[in-house]
């Protein structure tokens, strides 16, 4: 039986619910009941959550720079 941890997709996360599981994976990380035998899967999940963090990151500042462009030119 497969008992690796199941994640929901991140596509289907807001930033906020990002921001918070990579809390919680780095609080059991850090942890003294880190589960080694799902250490990588929690690993790559955090790799995938911070990706898409960043990008949302970048998306929202591109979206800002573009209105503060439009304040300028009006």
């Amino acid at each position: 039986m497969d008992n690796s941890p199941k994640f929901r997709p991140v596509a289907e996360m807001n930033y906020a619910e990002s921001v918070g599981e990579l809390e919680s994976i780095l609080r059991m990380m850090q942890g003294d009941n880190c589960d080694i035998d799902h250490l990588a899967a929690y690993t790559r999940r955090a790799t995938e959550l911070l990706k898409a963090c960043r990008s949302r990151l970048t998306a929202t500042e591109e979206e800002l720079r573009s209105i503060l462009d439009g304040l300028e030119t009006q």
